[in-house]
């Protein structure tokens, strides 16, 4: 099979869709990889890497799209909109619920969109492609959080493990799943005071293994979200609903209420958002004040640490890769948990959850 690799075009990605161990393994299986020329210099990779590893570059974006399969790291934007093709396969990550445009022209092209963040192993609620960058981004959302703390970037000045004798500060988590407890374990070893707030009371009896008493967990119902919100110096949004947009649980007018250079790292910003106020924006121009409060909104945080994050995700892309290149669509019986990962299908929206959010679409 043709299997193209283009170069990510989002703003500062610098993530790559194969990283050249993976073109190897692919290239020993009997396919052909045209990789877009420079595609995986942000991530440390080379063009040379790349043919050592038996792939060809190709010097356009069309040539690393004019191919059979496509595999990417990030949705097509508006410009790549052409490239989409009928009967073409694009795996990659797409978070649909938050780009009705994109799911239109996928529907039109014909092409088959399969999207990481929606493979899920049958029985268990698992999310095998989502999770390696689940974990990055929960551990990134603290890291971004106390550096747009310090009064320099426009926070309030706390330094979030405190010192002796200076309380440390405030990190409140909604949402208890991989990327809650990340960015918890990362809290917890800065030393600051931590909140988990979940819905599921299972998991927050695994938390409480898992942290002890060193991170307080609280059901989450509105009274506890709104005294949470309020003392908190850095909020993080990590709700997770497959395939659907995120719930909002906290509204414009308990943002009104933080004190003023807190922080919010919503990073169910793909999802749309947990919080009313958090819009997308970019590595470019990550932050902006609302209502006092900075928000930190990156659709696409893992891409600050593209060499970790390429490899990561490769570690759990590449068989289903592999499957998809031997086994072409036969694949998508084969496998049930790559099947859930299918958006769109012969112009039509196949994905329960997406179906829900554009019922009009289907």
């Amino acid at each position: 099979m043709d299997i193209g690799v283009p170069k990510e075009t989002k703003d500062q990605e610098f993530r790559v869709g194969l990283s050249p161990s993976s073109v190897r393994v692919l290239k020993e299986s009997g396919h052909n990889i045209f990789v877009e020329t420079q595609a995986g210099e942000g991530a440390g990779f080379t063009d040379d890497d790349y043919r050592n590893s038996g792939a060809e570059i190709v010097p356009t974006p069309e040539a690393a799209w004019n191919r059979e399969l496509v595999v990417k790291v990030k949705e097509p934007l508006a410009t790549e909109y052409k490239f989409l093709q009928k009967e073409q396969v694009l795996f990659t990550y797409l978070h649909l619920a938050a780009h009705r445009d994109l799911t239109e022209h996928l529907i039109n092209s014909g092409v088959c969109a399969i999207a990481y963040e929606t493979v899920e192993q049958p029985g268990t609620n698992r999310l095998p492609l989502l999770t390696p960058m689940s974990v990055i981004a929960g551990r990134l959302a603290v890291q971004f959080g106390a550096r747009f703390l310090e009064r320099q970037q426009g926070g309030r000045g706390v330094l979030l493990g405190g010192v002796p004798g200076v309380k440390p500060g405030r990190v409140v988590v909604l949402g208890g799943g991989v990327v809650g407890t990340e960015a918890a374990k990362i809290a917890v070893g800065m030393g600051a005071s931590v909140q988990i707030l979940d819905v599921n009371v299972e998991r927050l009896s695994y938390l409480e293994t898992l942290f002890g008493s060193r991170v307080e967990l609280l059901y989450s119902n509105s009274a506890h979200i709104e005294a949470a919100v309020r003392e908190a110096d850095l909020l993080i949004g990590a709700v997770l609903v497959p395939g659907r947009k995120a719930p909002i649980l906290v509204s414009r007018e308990l943002v009104k209420q933080m004190q003023p250079g807190s922080v919010i790292a919503d990073v169910a910003v793909d999802q749309g958002g947990c919080i009313e106020t958090v819009h997308p924006t970019s590595h470019t121009k990550p932050v902006y004040v609302e209502e006092g409060v900075l928000h930190y909104g990156v659709p696409n945080m893992p891409g600050a640490v593209p060499w970790t994050a390429t490899q990561a995700l490769n570690n759990s892309t590449l068989p289903y890769v592999v499957q998809l290149a031997n086994q072409g669509m036969e694949a998508l019986k084969n496998n049930p948990a790559l099947a859930k990962g299918v958006n769109v299908q012969n112009h039509r929206l196949v994905h329960p959850a997406v179906q829900e959010v554009f019922p009009d679409l289907v």
